[in-house]
């Protein structure tokens, strides 16, 4: 398999650190306000890599962590916790705050099939982990104290920019945004491990320490977890391409300066989810989120989708009539396939299932290039092969592409979703064509039109869609 790795800027054979074995790190949620769908496309992506890379026959690990502390409303150590701005917004604890939105989000992943990862960690439950990595840090000449706070010394490593490379002048301060003057800090990209009597105007959440009572800075939270149930090396890293800086690279930073070597091999980002006005975010234009998809009728699994329908390096622009699009596209899937699911007659053609297969395979071998998996599933289905075996490619696909295919085709050939006198005239129009009254057929196709349906006769039977 082929992956874009951020770190080399190009694509590269995926190959674990352990054999038959690969180990994934996910940025969890900051869990003070409801995740949008901006934030889910990232989580979507990630679940169509594990399980991928599970249908390849590998053992795959995934951890996520829930930042329930420590992430300011600034990525450059400023602002309020965004804990705490939330709990101020709803007049709750922080603790209630984190529990109902962890329980939201993770609600919100069941409704779009993205599989819950083996571990999760809130960082709360990990300070113990963080004041000894932090400690070790300070031990090995890459921390220091200044001000109160603990910072990341960025000047003891021999390439801090790894992603990017950014001039001097790009992080002056006020001309990029989220860095501002800290006169705590030694350089202008060192960043919090801890912090202490700087930021505790309300601060709730706070420990104590070696370093004085406080809390850590968000970025130590995802090295820790990673590392402490991962290992020292992790193959695959995901998260939104905004957490390239400066989060993940702070990661590396404080991980390889902790572990003496380097940590993780492939860094996976997907890109923005865009509004026709711009980038999505929780604080500007209609905050869209999975119940506001639901309160307008759409199923949560066709968003997930039109996400496939793109490449996860690729901006995604949404609106209602991209939406609606997927929607079409979608159904017509589900009809094709419903009209496939009760046709048990043959055997599997091997050569044609190996065929259709490979198309499926090479589209994700290729960066998981989930437009064009989708290609391959519409071409099982306007193949010449017979039931069984298309029935039996779908399935084996929908373990990747998570979009409930047979089951939503079969609830189609239930007629769940089609009134039950629609139902009652299409068969008494199937009994006059029987008996040859094309006459009385077709006023019973009339009766059904004004209600909204069409009748079709196909080579599998009779197909019957809303119009």
């Amino acid at each position: 398999m082929q992956l874009y790795n951020s770190l080399s800027h190009k694509k590269e054979e995926f190959i674990p650190h352990e054999a038959g074995k690969a180990s994934i790190y996910t940025c969890g949620p900051t869990v003070y306000h409801y995740a949008h769908i901006g934030n889910l496309r990232t989580y979507i992506m990630e679940d169509v890599l594990e399980k991928y890379l599970r249908f390849t026959g590998l053992d795959v690990t995934r951890v996520m962590n829930i930042t329930d502390v420590g992430h300011l409303t600034s990525d450059g150590d400023t602002g309020d916790d965004k804990m705490l701005k939330g709990a101020k917004r709803e007049h709750k604890t922080v603790m209630e705050i984190a529990q109902f939105y962890t329980d939201a989000f993770f609600s919100d992943c069941k409704k779009l099939n993205i599989k819950t990862p083996d571990v999760v960690v809130p960082a709360t439950s990990y300070i113990d982990e963080f004041i000894r990595v932090i400690q070790a840090l300070m031990d090995k000449g890459y921390a220091y104290e200044s001000g109160g706070n603990i910072y990341f010394d960025t000047s003891k490593l021999e390439k801090y920019y790894v992603f990017n490379d950014f001039k001097e002048e790009d992080l002056a301060v006020g001309v990029r945004e989220g860095v501002e003057e800290d006169s705590n800090k030694r350089n202008k990209a060192d960043f919090v491990l801890w912090f202490t009597k700087s930021k505790f105007d309300s601060q709730e959440l706070k420990w104590d320490s070696p370093f004085g009572t406080g809390y850590p800075g968000w970025h130590i939270e995802c090295s820790c977890i990673s590392m402490k149930n991962l290992g020292e090396y992790l193959d695959i890293h995901c998260g939104g391409i905004d957490n390239a800086f400066p989060h993940h690279t702070n990661e590396i930073a404080q991980s390889e300066a902790y572990l003496g070597h380097e940590w993780c091999s492939y860094w996976f980002h997907v890109h923005h989810l865009n509004t026709n006005s711009g980038k999505m975010s929780k604080s500007k234009g209609e905050f869209l989120t999975v119940s506001l998809l639901e309160e307008k009728g759409y199923n949560p699994v066709v968003y997930r989708y039109f996400c496939l329908l793109s490449h996860y390096r690729k901006s995604l622009v949404f609106d209602w009539d991209n939406l609606n699009n997927a929607v079409i596209s979608y159904n017509k899937i589900i009809e094709k396939t419903a009209l496939l699911v009760n046709d048990n007659s043959g055997d599997i053609d091997g050569t044609e299932y190996d065929r259709l297969m490979k198309n499926f395979t090479d589209a994700l071998d290729n960066d998981l290039n989930t437009s064009l998996a989708i290609t391959a599933l519409y071409d099982v289905l306007k193949s010449e092969t017979n039931s069984v075996t298309k029935i039996a490619l779908i399935k084996e696909f929908d373990k990747v592409l998570g979009l409930d295919l047979i089951e939503n085709a079969m609830k189609a050939n239930q007629g769940e979703e089609i009134p039950e006198e629609v139902l009652e005239l299409v068969e008494e129009r199937k009994n006059a064509r029987k008996e040859k009254n094309f006459t009385l057929a077709d006023e019973i196709r009339n009766k059904i039109t004004a209600l909204g349906y069409e009748v079709r006769e196909t080579r599998q039977g009779v197909e019957i869609r809303k119009i």
